[in-house]
């Protein structure tokens, strides 16, 4: 039986949430009864449960006080914003908070683009039955045309683990927070790594939701920083925990088989049907296919290459150099149709490829392998669907695929090779750093 989510047990029974409320909340939460019934059901969760009403002026008038939630802002590009979305859920799971899923802002893209809704592209619904975790948006919480400024404590946790900047760390603009953070221990981090490694441990992170107002005060811990806006002081909120990005793990998601934030939350994150539908019309084109006809298995790869450039500069080697030519892509592809072929008896011919090159020789080099590829230019994807869209579609084209070769190191390639181990796919990810990298 799937494990319950409740409340806080302190909060189970309380002045302002009756037995009944709380019986109803496990109900809509874990019982087949009513998704067996009406799938509808599943669609019109029990928000009014876990907020005030709909979206306020002032988040803290949404917040009910029996309820406890979680929260954190997206840093970086579209994949590792899922990345730390993932481990803000994975979190809530266990301290049983309810999250509240912040939009994805586009750090990679122009910045005055519009900031898109977590549920506009994954599936929410299916990922709460699926967990049983029970998913808030911000725009649940508090009317993003607000023009309230509100002062919130927060941890700080990434202090010890990125040595630049934290402008991609505030939270995003449309939520109007001034933020006042708390620096967190060092003993949040994973100790094995260096200063500047991107590793925390989620457990000691997850202590820290259970501290109380007292503690945080004690003289052990730093003071809070003063805010951006207001210039004033807020030790952590104990209400709605919040820190800055929780984008951390990626090593253990890369190189192990089993990662508690993918098994209990990342397996579940399907994305739509609107954007599932989209990128496999775009499969069937690629490929040739009318619409509504079957899409054959096929391999996908995605070749990581522009943005990964500056790396190459940074560790004084030519990008001919650097990045795996196509030739290593195409023995993988060799490699995998063999590998398919002797243990699944399926002869896989058509390959499709994905990748943020722009240079069109590169690309000239991919069709004469007879590969295809999604063109989103001549598909006009930004100016049919908008400037998220072509990551999108590419991630279905990749997470699609019975087989996968990525580029290693790639959040977007960690990504979907562990999407595409859920429908029992294979993968392989291709080295890149110096000259001969792949060989093998």
């Amino acid at each position: 039986m799937k494990k319950l989510f409740p409340l806080p047990t302190k909060h189970r029974i309380g002045l302002s949430v009756t037995f009944v409320q709380v019986v109803l909340v496990v109900w809509f939460l874990n019982s087949s009864f009513w998704r067996e019934r009406d799938p509808r059901l599943a669609e019109s969760y029990p928000s009014q449960l876990l907020l005030n009403g709909p979206p306020t002026a002032a988040f803290r008038d949404n917040l009910r006080p029996e309820v406890k939630y979680v929260t954190s802002w997206p840093a970086n590009g579209w994949s590792n914003q899922v990345i730390e979305f993932m481990n803000l859920i994975y979190l809530a799971q266990m301290t049983e908070r309810v999250p509240i899923i912040p939009r994805f802002r586009p750090v990679h893209l122009d910045p005055s683009l519009p900031h898109m809704d977590f549920g506009d592209v994954f599936d929410v619904p299916r990922l709460r039955r699926a967990t049983g975790i029970p998913i808030l948006e911000w725009r649940q919480v508090k009317d993003l045309k607000s023009e309230i400024i509100e002062e919130l404590g927060c941890w700080d946790i990434q202090n010890k683990t990125w040595d630049y900047g934290s402008e991609y760390l505030d939270p995003p603009v449309d939520l109007k927070l001034d933020i006042s953070y708390t620096r967190a221990r060092d003993w949040v981090r994973l100790a094995s790594h260096a200063e500047d490694a991107p590793s925390l441990l989620l457990w000691p992170l997850a202590a820290l939701v259970s501290f109380t107002p007292r503690a945080i005060q004690l003289p052990t811990f730093p003071a809070a920083e003063p805010s951006r806006i207001h210039g004033t002081s807020h030790p952590p909120d104990t209400h709605l925990f919040c820190c800055n990005s929780m984008y951390f793990g990626l090593e253990a998601l890369e190189e192990t088989d089993m990662h508690p934030a993918w098994q209990s939350v990342g397996r579940h994150m399907y994305f739509t049907e609107s954007i599932q539908g989209i990128g496999e019309a775009y499969i069937r084109r690629a490929f040739g296919l009318g619409e509504g006809e079957v899409v054959p298995p096929y391999i996908a790869i995605h070749a990581r290459r522009g943005d990964f450039s500056v790396w190459c500069e940074i560790w004084g080697v030519p990008s001919t150099e650097c990045f795996a030519p196509i030739s290593a892509y195409a023995q993988r592809v060799q490699e995998m149709q063999t590998y398919i072929y002797e243990s699944r008896g399926i002869r896989v011919t058509h390959v499709i490829a994905t990748s943020d090159e722009e240079d069109s020789g590169w690309w000239a080099g991919v069709s004469a392998l007879g590969w295809k590829r999604a063109d989103h230019k001549s598909e006009r994807t930004v100016q049919v669907y908008g400037a998220w869209y072509p990551m999108f579609i590419d991630a279905v084209i990749q997470s699609s695929a019975l087989g996968f070769i990525g580029t290693a190191t790639s959040t977007v390639s960690i990504l979907a090779r562990r999407r595409v181990g859920e429908h029992h796919g294979v993968s392989e990810m291709v080295q890149w750093g110096w000259e001969g990298a792949d060989e093998h």
